[in-house]
């Protein structure tokens, strides 16, 4: 009978909002993510990210990221590190804190973002002149 009158879904709603830590916490987590859901913490990795399970939400969307607070609303794919990379995208069952398996090799590189669209974007240096000279109205309009 409370399914039917929907009681079901107010309980799981004050759980999600107990998880969170309050009313104002929700509705920043809310605002930040889009979406709510009610999970168990699986792992932090050394960037602040919180990743989380739960089995009751449809395979490919039972594990889900919640970005470190210091990136606010700039969050990408891309500042996942490649060991969590793994376990979100179901290559392997066991998240890097539980997988003692994986090698760390002293020549593998630290995790970066991709800055490609920011002012740290990688702009090459070029010898050669433009093909094309940008239009500068200070100059005139060239023909008189």
């Amino acid at each position: 009978m409370s399914k039917y009158l929907g009681l079901d879904r107010l309980g799981k709603l004050f759980q999600i909002v107990r998880q969170n830590g309050g009313l104002k916490n929700t509705y920043l987590k809310l605002y930040r993510n889009d979406d709510l859901k009610l999970g168990t913490l699986v792992g932090t990795d050394k960037y602040g990210n919180k990743y989380y399970e739960n089995p009751y939400y449809f395979y490919g969307r039972n594990r889900w990221v919640e970005f470190a607070d210091h990136v606010n609303m700039d969050y990408d794919g891309s500042q996942i590190p490649a060991e969590w990379f793994g376990w979100m995208h179901y290559k392997t069952d066991l998240p890097p804190i539980r997988d003692g398996k994986r090698p760390k090799y002293k020549w593998m590189a630290d995790h970066s973002e991709n800055h490609s669209g920011t002012e740290e974007q990688y702009m090459p240096y070029s010898t050669t002149r433009p093909k094309i000279e940008a239009w500068d109205p200070k100059k005139g309009s060239g023909s008189k």
